[in-house]
């Protein structure tokens, strides 16, 4: 199974990691690389994380990380990285 991040996850990655570098650059790292495990685990277990609560498609899911949810979608073949956000700003 293949991890495949879409476009506009990536762009709103770059902007949280621009947001937590203007504090801490090495934070941005560490939360960079900790998330990043965190997706690589979803190989193994791809319905590791809750059903989303914006979808009602049980192939989307949330996995929630530090304050922040990562909607992607579950399929056959791959797994859509699709995006980032805090739960206020959504």
């Amino acid at each position: 199974m293949n991890i495949l991040k879409d476009t506009h996850y990536t762009s709103q990655l770059i902007s949280i990691l621009r947001f937590i570098a203007k504090d801490k650059v090495s934070a941005a790292i560490k939360f960079e690389k900790e998330l990043e495990h965190e997706i690589q685990g979803l190989i193994d277990f791809p319905l590791k994380y809750r059903a989303s609560v914006y979808f009602e498609d049980t192939s989307y899911r949330d996995l929630v990380y530090q304050g922040y949810t990562i909607i992607y979608k579950v399929q056959a073949d791959a797994i859509w990285i699709l995006e980032i956000f805090k739960w206020v700003e959504r």
